[in-house]
């Protein structure tokens, strides 16, 4: 989710605008103990029914920025409580001192409105601009900020797991602290059945137990740090500070690898991806241990990293097909149709289990590929550049 302003005017008449404005009137007048009025709201887009904007201080006897973003979230549902995560995220990320902090600040939140009010960012360019742009070079520095920025998250918030829980608590969050580990195992569970029922694919019990292998592994690392959960292009602010994340609807703390493996697929969680020049995924990653580097020192040895690095890939590769086979894959608006992103994501994990020696992980992989050539056509194959990279 981006806080970035949508096109076209603002969008002052719309009630559930109206009312998360003078809720944040409220939680900012009872956290400050004076009057503070906001005025000019922007929609700034959201997720679900959650309601965005940006708005403007226009008084309060304090100090504050002239502007503000407002994130209001609906009740949560299940094991997923979107309010809850990003509420304890920012307090966590908060505390950090401002050099080391890349995400907005946090001013004030209630559970009772279920709202955040966030420091305003600005209108600084995402990720996904540069990558539609026609500056290789922006784009290049744009995901290499971006890896950068995700090592010294991780290496500002080691070992951060009792406060994250304890802020959990506090909040009254009576839900999974790691989302996508849910999902994780339930696409290790359903995933070799979908892909016997929509692509007629065998998968081995030794590929099965290597993927239930890593998900245990993962669960149990004291390689923790605190995770922004999900990763697309357009959840990252190019600023002159380096980039910015915005969102953190299932910020969690979890392994450091898992979200590194995201550097190598990338943008695991979202289907707007497209290719990566040869090297840059690489290129990524080593931007991303020279910042974890000092924190755990392992994750410069290669026999350590990369087979984890492996196993988290697979994860995220499988958690992506599981999504896409059980309801129907509609096309994302100027991005590769998804059967060609998909088919790309196992491409480049079957060719990072073959360097590995992982024969099973590979020959998993290259039945997917053929069952996808197969339903959709060779041209399934040929996933293109982002447009930066032409």
């Amino acid at each position: 989710m981006s806080v970035e302003i949508t096109a076209g005017p603002p969008d002052t008449t719309s009630p559930e605008i109206a009312e998360a404005v003078e809720a944040a009137e409220r939680v900012l007048t009872r956290r400050l103990g004076a009057q503070v009025r906001l005025a000019d709201p922007e929609a700034l887009g959201g997720t679900g029914r959650s309601v965005v904007i940006r708005v403007r201080v226009a008084s309060s006897p304090f100090s504050m920025p002239r502007t503000l973003v407002v994130k209001r979230y609906p009740a949560g549902s299940g094991d997923r409580d979107p309010w809850a995560h990003e509420a304890v995220s920012h307090q966590l990320l908060t505390a950090l001192p401002a050099e080391e902090r890349a995400t907005p600040e946090l001013f004030a939140h209630d559970v009772t409105s279920r709202l955040v009010v966030l420091e305003d960012l600005g209108r600084a360019p995402r990720l996904s601009e540069k990558l539609h742009a026609k500056d290789a070079r922006a784009a290049e520095r744009g995901l290499l900020s971006w890896a950068h920025a995700m090592g010294r998250l991780h290496a500002t918030t080691a070992g951060r797991d009792a406060d994250f829980d304890a802020l959990m608590r506090r909040a009254g969050a009576q839900c999974c602290q790691d989302p996508i580990a849910v999902d994780v195992h339930a696409a290790i569970a359903g995933l070799p059945g979908l892909l016997g029922s929509t692509l007629g694919v065998e998968t081995s019990p030794q590929a099965t137990e290597f993927a239930a292998d890593a998900a245990r592994a993962f669960s149990t690392s004291r390689r923790r740090a605190f995770s922004p959960s999900t990763s697309c292009p357009d959840n990252h602010l190019v600023t002159s500070r380096g980039v910015r994340f915005v969102d953190f609807e299932g910020g969690c703390v979890r392994d450091i690898v898992f979200d590194a493996a995201a550097l190598r697929v990338p943008f695991p969680s979202c289907w707007c991806g497209w290719g990566l020049p040869p090297g840059m995924s690489e290129a990524m990653v080593a931007a991303w241990r020279a910042e974890v580097g000092s924190v755990w020192p392992e994750m410069d040895d290669d026999t350590v990293l990369l087979p984890r690095l492996l196993e988290a890939q697979l994860l995220w590769v499988w958690l992506a097909t599981w999504r896409a086979l059980s309801k129907p894959m509609p096309s994302v608006d100027n991005a590769p149709p998804r059967s060609v992103v998909l088919a790309g994501r196992w491409v480049r994990l079957r060719s990072d289990a073959l360097i590995l020696g992982e024969k099973t992980v590979a020959s998993h992989a290259d039945a997917v590929i053929g069952a996808l050539v197969d339903r959709y056509g060779a041209e399934v194959l040929e996933l293109p550049l982002y447009p930066a990279f032409r």
